[in-house]
């Protein structure tokens, strides 16, 4: 991908890349193409890198695989990063949670408007979160709101947190059974091995969406998520996610594997 900013005032670059189409279409107005930013990964508060798409209308998560010593070849130049980013919208509601939480902490549960909740002086690209489309819709189902006047006040729920993020476990479940994905400790997944032999139960499919859901949240929050499911804690580790079992296999196969998903799943592989 050419062309995309790179942080704040950053000149344009290139990678290589596989994603959806929404996450480049091309700009409608100079100062909005896609940008590439950091902000804090609402799991450990980290800097994470993401992609808002053309008018910062939809945010997505970007996975960076590599290994040593690997370039591209992209037209007649060689691209020294030769990593290979794969970009998957992300629901920007679990970034602004990580705000959210924050500020009911710092402010004993008072009622603020967003934009005073999402602000951070070392990631200043967060208050693109609140541009996201149907952001202030959905913000309900994790606050609680107050209008007075012209203007609406929020403050965290958590709550409403829980039954929303139960319907994303509920969801995810469903899209693992859908593509016929094994959440077995005897499986990894059936991308790469056949698992129409083995069942696989409830349990083992939600406790497996809680760990991936857990991905995007707090800590104490994902312990919280495990009572209101109704599971028990594990005293050996869950099986790992899909994207850390990919990051263990041969980059070859990698590179593979993930174009035969972007081909499957319509996503055009840019590499310029």
């Amino acid at each position: 991908m050419r062309g995309a900013r790179s942080g704040q005032g950053a000149a344009p670059a290139q990678w290589v890349l596989i994603a959806p189409e929404a996450a480049i279409d091309s700009p409608k107005t100079p100062d909005s193409e896609p940008l590439f930013t950091k902000l804090r990964n609402p799991s450990t508060g980290e800097a994470t890198l993401y992609l808002f798409n053309s008018g910062a209308q939809q945010l997505f998560e970007v996975k960076a695989f590599h290994e040593e010593r690997r370039s591209w070849f992209i037209g007649q130049t060689v691209q020294q990063d030769g990593r290979l980013l794969f970009v998957t919208p992300m629901d920007p509601l679990f970034l602004i949670l990580y705000y959210l939480i924050k500020a009911d902490k710092e402010q004993q549960g008072k009622f603020q408007p967003l934009d005073q909740v999402v602000l951070d002086s070392e990631y200043p690209s967060c208050p693109l979160l609140l541009k996201c489309a149907d952001v202030k819709q959905y913000i309900q189902h994790v606050t609680e709101e107050k209008e007075i006047g012209s203007q609406k006040f929020h403050k965290y729920s958590q709550e409403k947190t829980l039954k929303w993020l139960k319907k994303k476990v509920n969801q995810t479940v469903k899209a693992l059974k859908s593509n016929n994905i094994s959440v077995g400790e005897r499986v990894l997944a059936s991308t790469f091995i056949n698992s129409k032999q083995i069942t696989d139960a409830q349990e083992d499919y939600v406790r497996y969406a809680h760990g991936l859901i857990s991905e995007y949240i707090p800590e104490d929050l994902s312990k919280e998520l495990l009572k209101y499911l109704g599971l028990p804690e594990l005293r050996s580790p869950a099986p790992e996610p899909p994207v850390k079992i990919l990051q263990l296999i041969a980059s070859p196969v990698l590179v593979l594997w993930l174009r035969f998903k972007a081909k499957a799943l319509n996503f055009p592989v840019c590499t310029s």
